[in-house]
């Protein structure tokens, strides 16, 4: 919390829509999202028709999450590593602490030690597992034998060093592989973005090095549904669809606050919404500097770009950044690798276990 966090209110207490617990549980889905202020990954869920409910886990500055395998295995980027999980749905149901409690567990599988990368967005294909390493502006694959193998950098970025150059932030993945990329500027020296943050930015198209649209206020978290191109423009609070033949966009949707981190549903985007850094530079110039005191969740209609829901946290979330949608998941959890208990939850093919020590 800090010292604007309303008294006498519970850590993580938030308001939302009346709508939203029956339009989620309708949907049959959950809401993850990852905070590395609050170093948390907060699961949201309808409780019933007219209340949400939430957990949340603590994490080591957690940001991208990928999801593969009908959601039911799980990747996070943390701080210095990437901790994958994998659901145990028996587990789940007889979670000691709480027994059919949840329907979901995501269980921790494999730790990647990968440094302090600054890894931003994260996705997961049967190629592979990719990432968007913001420090040495360029995208990478995981595997278990380096820290990570470099597969694109923009033509401009002539090292490979770590000085986030163009800060580059964002991936969609098409047929398998990264497609298309977010960045604040073609910048070739030291953070060099950030004298343009708010009209340098790019979408880039990592098959043929070619720029899809340019002159974007900090792009973020672009993502390719059914072959329509979406962006969120942090800077002025824009979700935008992209014309990929003309080098054009739309605006959508205003939602006036820093937007990063969606998920895109059907016919609805949940799109992360951050407060901004009241000592940051860089953020307090931004137009939607006087607006942007929220931060939560906003469900837009896509089709006609109507708000029709939101979660606003009132305590101890002020910035998020990665938004994904579970399906078939009404209440899930998830064991933290920073607390021992995970390692009592145990897998073998066909069966698992709650073990421990014979008393």
């Amino acid at each position: 919390m800090n010292s604007s966090t309303p008294s006498g209110l519970a850590p993580f207490s938030c308001t939302y829509s009346p709508q939203v617990p029956e339009f989620l549980s309708k949907l049959g889905v959950s809401l993850a999202i990852t905070t590395y202020q609050a170093g948390k990954i907060i699961f949201l869920s309808g409780k019933d028709s007219e209340s949400l409910i939430q957990l949340p886990r603590t994490l080591d500055k957690p940001m991208g999450i990928a999801l593969r395998d009908g959601d039911s295995e799980m990747a996070i980027a943390c701080r210095n590593e990437i901790i994958t999980f994998k659901d145990e749905p028996q587990l789940a149901r007889t979670y000691p602490k709480a027994p059919n409690r949840y329907d979901a567990l995501y269980m921790p599988r494999s730790t990647f030690h990968v440094g302090p990368l600054d890894i931003h967005d994260l996705e997961w294909s049967d190629q592979g597992l990719f990432g968007v390493n913001t420090l040495f502006s360029c995208i990478i694959k995981i595997d278990d034998q380096h820290n990570f193998i470099p597969v694109w950098q923009p033509p401009f970025i002539t090292e490979m060093v770590s000085e986030d150059r163009c800060h580059l932030n964002g991936m969609t993945l098409e047929n398998g592989l990264p497609k298309y990329v977010s960045m604040f500027n073609r910048g070739n020296s030291f953070q060099s973005w950030r004298p343009e943050v708010t009209t340098g930015g790019l979408i880039m198209d990592v098959t043929n090095n070619e720029v899809v649209v340019e002159g974007l206020p900090m792009p973020h978290s672009p993502r390719l549904v059914n072959g329509e191109l979406y962006v969120l423009l942090s800077a002025t609070g824009g979700l935008a669809r992209v014309n990929r033949a003309e080098g054009t966009y739309e605006e959508i949707a205003n939602l006036g606050g820093f937007v990063r981190g969606m998920a895109i549903h059907g016919d609805f985007a949940f799109v992360g919404l951050s407060k901004l850094r009241q000592n940051s530079s860089t953020f307090k110039h931004l137009k939607i500097a006087k607006e942007s005191n929220q931060s939560g969740i906003k469900i837009v209609h896509l089709p006609t770009g109507a708000v029709t829901g939101e979660i606003l946290y009132q305590t101890s979330v002020d910035e998020i950044y990665d938004v994904q949608v579970l399906s078939g998941r009404l209440r899930p959890n998830l064991m933290s690798t920073l607390t021992p208990d995970h390692y009592a939850g145990l897998s073998i093919p066909g069966a698992t276990f709650w073990g421990g020590p014979q008393k």
